[in-house]
């Protein structure tokens, strides 16, 4: 049996086109920027907060700077409603949305750097509070990170106990500087009945099962 080779010049010659050609067709690679990858942060995760949600004391943020690194900080809001950022020093958060403080933050660090793009990453809410004390199973304070009414946080409280008195719960809420009561009235809200009284509570209200 005769074996067919190849002539080595001719062989290497075809090698070399067929490598050209195929390096031609070849996509360009992505050119990766070595600074932007060193620098840029990972984005941390967050909460979402509630639509008509302000930042509070307590409440727990991540304050981010695209390229600078030594500048980003995680903070709690202290209970005068500030924060304390590198080189910004206090930073007044509470009562302000996320992207108000964002604003803010980026407006005061322009003293210091040329194009600051700041971030603000919810990390905790612990300013939206709302409380239920007397005859229910866990009595104490409730974070309020969804639309919950009287009737909802009872239940997350474990419910009422044997000897609460059902028809006499009252909701206690600061408006204006003003206390104001409602009434609530379980059995009948328990019934479908009257069921204006199943409001929605806000920061703050306190829920009295006596």
């Amino acid at each position: 049996m005769q074996l067919h080779t190849i002539p080595a010049a001719l062989g290497l010659s075809g090698l070399l086109v067929a490598s050209t050609l195929s390096a031609q067709n070849l996509p360009a690679a992505p050119r990766v920027d070595p600074v932007a990858s060193a620098t840029a942060p990972n984005a941390p995760k967050g909460v979402a907060p509630p639509a008509d949600y302000v930042i509070g004391p307590d409440d727990q943020l991540s304050v981010m700077f695209w390229r600078d690194k030594d500048l980003s900080t995680d903070v709690t809001v202290r209970p005068d409603g500030k924060i304390t950022l590198p080189l910004l020093n206090d930073v007044q958060a509470a009562g302000l949305r996320p992207d108000q403080l964002r604003e803010k933050i980026a407006e005061q660090a322009k003293r210091y750097l040329e194009d600051p793009q700041p971030t603000v990453v919810i990390k905790q809410i612990n300013s939206r509070k709302v409380f239920i004390t007397g005859q229910v199973a866990k009595a104490g304070p409730y974070n309020l990170m969804a639309p919950t009414t009287v009737l909802q946080l009872i239940s997350m409280a474990g419910g009422l106990t044997e000897y609460a008195h059902s028809k006499k719960i009252s909701i206690m809420r600061t408006e204006n500087g003003r206390q104001i009561a409602y009434h609530f009235n379980y059995k009948d809200v328990a019934a479908g009945k009257n069921m204006k009284q199943n409001i929605e509570l806000k920061p703050g209200d306190t829920v009295v099962v006596p």
